[in-house]
């Protein structure tokens, strides 16, 4: 695989980085066909291009939703209500 510098980079409202977005796709591209994957997410697969650039969310997407039992839930977020109250994840030290 060739490194071509980008003369142009594009820019996207990404939460995770050009890196992050390639690491997830090969972890998807190398479950396909052959090993089940859960991924949660709080974003509808539909929205990953808004979190990483449009190459990689297509790609992951179409890998995952081949075969895909897609489960969507509703309703309050416990992780939330506990994060807003002080109560969420806590920083090793």
């Amino acid at each position: 695989m060739s490194h071509r510098p980008h003369r142009h980079r594009r820019h996207w409202p990404a939460a995770v980085g050009e890196d992050a977005a390639k690491a997830f796709y090969r972890i998807i591209d190398a479950a396909h066909e052959r090993r089940s994957i859960a991924v949660t997410s709080n974003i509808h697969p539909s929205g990953f291009d808004t979190i990483m650039p449009k190459t990689f969310a297509g790609a992951s997407t179409n890998r995952l939703m081949h075969h895909a039992h897609l489960v969507t839930t509703a309703g309050d977020s416990h992780r939330l209500a506990e994060a807003l109250a002080g109560k969420g994840v806590v920083p090793l030290n």
